[in-house]
C-alpha cells in the first residue's frame, strides 16, 4: 500500500465512522465479569420450537436458494401477520420482500430511492445504521433532534422546519432506538401530511413495533393515503430473539418494492433458507414466546429505569424496545468518558449517547433485555461509580 500514491478508500467510507456500539462490544468480550448493557440483543435463546424448524430444514436437505423474494409461504405469512396486528394489507407477491435483517432493509431502501445529493430526514438520536447507509447510498443526512421533555419523540413541526427542496425521504425509527420513543398518533398525522404535501417518501423501521408498553402503536403507513408511500422495515431479531438468524422483511408499494428487488438480487440473492423455515415457524407458532418475552421486558425496563432515576440519572420512561436512555450530564463526565469509566472502573458496559447523533450527548443508551438479577447487580455498580465521581 505504501506504493500508491491515490486515496484508496472511498470518500463515502471514509466519510462514516466506525460504530460507537461495535467498539464496546469488541472490549467486553475480553471481560470476562462484565454485565453488558451495550448491545440490543435479547439475552432469550430462541425458542426451541422455532430452532427445530431451521434445524429440521436442513436435516432434510431443504438447502438451496429459494426465490430471491423469500419463500412464498413465508410471505404469506408475513401478510396475514401484518393484516392482524397492524391492519394493513400487503400482497405477498407483489409487495414483500425477505431480507437478510432489517438491517440490509434499511440499505436497501436507500440505495434504491436515493441519487446523489438527495436529502434524508431523519429523528436524532437514531439507530446508527441509518446516518452511514444514507452516507453509503449517496444521499445527505439531516437530523432533526429530539428531546427529553417531550420523551424523545419527533415532532412534525420540527420535521417540517428541516424540509428543502432537496429532501426526498424521512426516515423513522418507531419505536426509536437509542431512546424508546414511540411516536404519537397526532405527531404521526402530521409527519403524514407533509409527506403527501412535499411528495416525499417514508421509511419506518418498526423492527420494535411489537414491543410497546403502555401506550398504543400506530404505523404511519396507517396514515391516509401513506400506504402507497411507506417503505415499512421489520423483522424477528428483537420479538423472537432471533438476532443470529438474520431474517428481516420489507413491505412497499409494488413499484418501489420492485427497483429494492434488483439490488437485493445483485447483493444477497437471498435470505438464508433454514433461516426462512425458522422464521416461518416463529410467526405461525411464536406468538405465546412474544408475549412472554415481552411481559418480562415490560417488569425489567419499569425496575431499571425506576432505578436509574434514583441514582441521580433521570431517564425517560421507554415506551417501546428494550432502552434506557439517562441523563448523565450532572455526573461531571461526557458521554464518552462516562462509559469508559464504568466500564473499566465497574465492569458495566454502555453507549454513549453521541454515537446515535449529536442529540445524544451527554446521554448514555442502557440496555435492559438482560437478566433482572444482572440488571439489579448493574444499578448497584452504578451507583457506587456515580457516588464515586460525584
Amino acid at each position: 500500500m505504501d506504493t500508491l500514491k491515490r486515496e484508496i478508500i472511498s470518500q463515502r467510507v471514509r466519510q462514516v465512522k466506525p460504530s460507537g456500539i461495535r467498539k464496546f462490544f469488541d472490549i467486553i468480550n475480553t471481560m470476562p465479569n462484565v454485565i453488558s448493557l451495550g448491545v440490543g440483543e435479547p439475552d432469550f435463546v430462541t425458542p426451541e420450537h422455532i430452532r427445530q424448524a431451521g434445524i429440521e430444514s436442513i436435516q432434510q436437505g431443504r438447502t438451496r436458494y429459494t426465490s430471491n423474494s423469500g419463500t412464498v409461504e413465508l410471505r404469506e405469512e408475513i401478510a396475514s401477520t401484518v393484516q392482524r396486528h397492524y391492519g394493513l394489507t400487503y400482497d405477498p407477491i407483489s409487495q414483500i420482500l425477505v431480507t437478510v435483517g432489517v438491517s440490509e432493509g434499511v440499505d436497501l431502501v436507500m440505495r434504491t430511492i436515493l441519487d446523489p445529493g438527495d436529502e434524508v430526514i431523519s429523528p436524532d438520536p437514531g439507530y446508527v445504521a441509518y446516518e452511514a447507509d444514507i452516507i453509503f447510498a449517496g444521499g445527505v443526512p439531516v437530523p432533526v433532534p429530539t428531546y427529553a421533555q417531550y420523551n424523545f419523540g419527533v415532532r412534525a413541526a420540527e420535521i417540517e422546519a428541516a424540509i428543502t427542496p432537496r429532501t426526498k425521504m424521512i426516515l423513522l425509527g418507531n419505536p426509536n432506538n437509542p431512546t424508546g420513543a414511540v411516536i404519537p398518533r397526532e405527531e404521526l398525522e402530521g409527519i403524514a401530511r407533509l409527506a403527501v404535501e412535499h411528495d416525499l417518501i417514508v421509511a419506518s423501521d418498526e423492527v420494535y413495533s411489537r414491543l410497546v408498553y403502555g401506550t398504543e402503536y400506530v404505523s404511519i403507513a396507517n396514515m391516509p393515503q401513506m400506504q402507497e408511500r411507506t417503505v415499512i422495515l421489520n423483522g424477528f431479531s428483537k420479538a423472537y430473539a432471533m438476532t443470529g438468524w438474520r431474517v428481516g422483511y420489507v413491505l412497499a408499494p409494488a413499484e418501489i418494492l420492485s427497483a429494492m428487488l434488483k439490488v437485493h438480487q445483485y447483493t444477497i440473492m437471498c435470505a438464508g433458507t433454514a433461516a426462512q423455515e425458522a422464521a416461518l415457524q416463529a410467526l405461525r407458532h411464536g406468538e405465546p414466546d412474544v408475549q412472554r418475552m415481552y411481559a418480562d421486558y415490560a417488569r425489567r425496563g419499569r425496575m431499571f429505569v425506576d432505578g436509574l432515576n434514583r441514582i441521580g440519572l433521570p431517564a425517560c420512561e421507554p415506551r417501546g424496545a428494550f432502552y434506557a436512555f439517562p441523563y448523565i450530564g450532572n455526573t461531571g463526565m461526557n458521554d464518552e468518558e462516562f462509559a469508559e469509566k464504568l466500564l473499566f472502573e465497574e465492569e458495566v458496559a454502555v453507549v454513549p449517547g453521541s454515537s446515535f447523533g449529536a442529540a445524544g450527548q451527554n446521554y448514555v443508551r442502557a440496555t435492559y433485555c438482560t437478566a433482572y438479577e444482572k440488571l439489579e447487580e448493574a444499578l448497584v455498580r452504578i451507583e457506587r461509580f456515580v457516588k464515586k465521581h460525584a
